[in-house]
């Protein structure tokens, strides 16, 4: 489970729909009061930004879009609470990009390191 902290159009096809398919799991677990996952470390870092959840789903979607890729599954709005800013990280943007660079994918990250968080 994972939502990456580097901006979408960096993430391949696989990376950036499972992060869109994780964040529904971590909404869910959140709004519903789900138990699946509830205490995993990137679900706990979510808790009280929701705001920032929804904020991230739409730079998703719009990265899908951008691609061509169709969205069929949206979020409620109303349930956008908590903070719209997620400043809490598991890993750096460069710790995030090296896991990224070892896994041999197609993500398309760039040479320099300095990331803008979330962009």
């Amino acid at each position: 489970m994972r939502i990456w902290d580097l901006p979408p159009r960096y993430l391949c096809r696989a990376h950036l729909l499972g992060e869109h398919r994780e964040l529904h799991c971590i909404g869910t677990v959140l709004t519903e009061g789900k138990k699946g996952y509830s205490q995993h470390p990137e679900t706990l870092r979510w808790k009280g930004k929701l705001g920032a959840l929804f904020r991230r789903h739409a730079q998703l979607v719009k990265e899908m879009r951008r691609r061509g890729y169709s969205h069929a599954s949206p979020l409620d709005s109303r349930l956008a609470t908590g903070s719209r800013v997620q400043s809490a990280m598991l890993e750096s943007p460069d710790s995030q990009m090296q896991a990224l660079r070892a896994k041999g994918c197609d993500c398309m990250l760039p040479r320099i390191a300095s990331v803008q968080h979330g962009e």
